[in-house]
C-alpha cells in the first residue's frame, strides 16, 4: 500500500540561494542530519543535481542511520530537474518506489519550499513507514527553517 505526503516552509532567503544548498548532496545531507546521512559514491562527489543524467540510475546510495548505521540502499533516479526542483523517482530495499518531487517558489520576502511524496513500502506496512517519513521531512524543514529563517509552516497529507 502506498501513501502520498506534501510539506511547504516559507523560508526568509532567495530562492537561488535555497536552491543553491537543496541541489547537492552536502545539502542534502545538512538537512537529513543527525538522522540520516546518505552515502555518495566517489565519481559524484561534488554533483550538483542540475548536471546530474536523467531518466537513469544516478547513484546508488548507502542510507546510515545516525550517520553510521546502514539500513538500506538507495537507487537514485532524476526524472526532471527545473531551475529551481527536481522531481526524483527511485527505489530501494525497503521502498519499491519513492517519488520525491521538491519545488522552491519565490515569495514576496523570500520562497516556499515544498516536498511531496509518493512512498511504496516494500516490506513494512505502510502505517509503520508513514511517521518515519513525516517525522524525517519535519527534522529536513526545521533545519531548513533553522538555516535560512521562516516565519511558518504548512504540512498536509493524503491517502
Amino acid at each position: 500500500m502506498s501513501f502520498t505526503f506534501e510539506m511547504s516552509s516559507s523560508l526568509h532567503a532567495l530562492p537561488d540561494v535555497v536552491w543553491a544548498h537543496a541541489s547537492t548532496m552536502d545539502g542534502v545531507n545538512a538537512e537529513l542530519a543527525p538522522f540520516v546521512r546518505m552515502s555518495v559514491p566517489s565519481h559524484v562527489r561534488g554533483l550538483r543535481l542540475d548536471d546530474a543524467p536523467r531518466g537513469e540510475e544516478a547513484f546508488v546510495s548507502s542510507l546510515l542511520a545516525f550517520g553510521v548505521l546502514p539500513f538500506d540502499r538507495h537507487h537514485l533516479t532524476l526524472v526532471s530537474v527545473s531551475e529551481r526542483g527536481f522531481v526524483e523517482e527511485s527505489w530501494s530495499l525497503l521502498q519499491r518506489r519513492w517519488r520525491h518531487e521538491r519545488s522552491i517558489e519565490p515569495t514576496s520576502d523570500g520562497c516556499i519550499v515544498t516536498d511531496r511524496l509518493e512512498v511504496e513500502p516494500r516490506f513494512v506496512p505502510d502505517v509503520l513507514v508513514r511517521p518515519l517519513v513525516r517525522a524525517l521531512f519535519e527534522a529536513r524543514h526545521r533545519e531548513l527553517r533553522r538555516r535560512f529563517g521562516a516565519p511558518s509552516r504548512v504540512a498536509s497529507e493524503a491517502a
